[in-house]
């Protein structure tokens, strides 16, 4: 069975790589070197992810944002990025991943923009894994983009469905907006910073303090465990099994545990706060 996208059905796995330049700096090192310490551990976890179920795996590289750091970091940043596509494709094909990018494409250097849409033909036909990689990314934007392009023709026939096609397509991510199911921050940091917001509207959050460049398949492990022990409801009540499990472990029925908008709050907060 495949997706939408034509690759295998499964979580998708949204991250934040937060914490090369803090890793860096900790060791005396210039920051990009923990950028290129922070490329280095993205193949592992590409290789990981199918074997834990993950389906769509969206790495968030550089937002917009990003763009008013020096001009020499986010050059440094995007010479990876051409680096690794190069490097990583042969390895992409035999493992079955494809390859896109999302994100804004105007202002990447001729040759990263050679190297993005290269990897783009040459993983097409990859069907285990949809690996996204977000650069000069910001959520905001695409949601401005969006409704820009979104008439009355697709509202009256599409409603959330229709938006979300077109704002995918704002940011080259295809004819859908996939749903992210887990959202990870690695670097201890606990906010979502621009990315995906429309996508990660009903996602587990799960907040790493390792910073990304010693962030391992281990880390990725403990994530999606911990997304597996959530109940998701989507705005539903809970399970019956859930509120008896809730009423035996306070002594109570799990009434006062669950109902009114304030105590699902409570409840959904304190899920996220991990």
């Amino acid at each position: 069975m495949t997706g939408s996208d034509g690759c295998g059905v499964g979580l998708h796995v949204a991250v934040i790589m937060d914490g090369n330049g803090r890793w860096a700096q900790a060791r005396g090192l210039p920051r990009r070197a923990g950028h290129a310490a922070g490329a280095a551990a993205v193949e592992p976890l590409v290789r990981a992810a199918p074997s834990l179920g993950i389906g769509r795996l969206t790495l968030f590289a550089l937002s917009s944002d990003n763009w008013s750091r020096p001009a020499e970091e986010v050059d440094a940043i995007l010479a990876l990025v051409k680096t690794w596509l190069d490097a990583r494709v042969d390895m992409c094909i035999e493992e079955g991943v494809r390859v896109t990018v999302i994100g804004r494409r105007d202002r990447f250097p001729g040759e990263v923009l050679d190297a993005v849409e290269r990897a783009e033909q040459m993983t097409a036909q990859g069907r285990v894994l949809h690996l996204r990689i977000a650069i000069d990314y910001s959520s905001r934007d695409a949601i401005v983009n969006a409704a820009r392009a979104f008439h009355v023709g697709v509202a009256l026939e599409g409603g959330r469905e229709g938006f979300g096609r077109v704002l995918s397509m704002a940011m080259h991510a295809g004819p859908k907006a996939h749903d992210v199911d887990l959202l990870v921050r690695s670097g201890g940091e606990q906010r979502l910073s621009d990315f995906l917001l429309w996508e990660c509207a009903y996602a587990e959050l799960v907040f790493s303090a390792c910073l990304w460049p010693d962030f391992g398949v281990t880390d990725l492990e403990e994530a999606v465990a911990e997304f597996r022990k959530r109940e998701r409801r989507f705005g539903l009540l809970p399970s019956v099994d859930s509120v008896h499990a809730s009423g035996s472990a306070s002594g109570s029925h799990g009434r006062e545990a669950t109902d009114g908008p304030d105590a699902a709050e409570g409840s959904r907060a304190a899920k996220d706060a991990v």
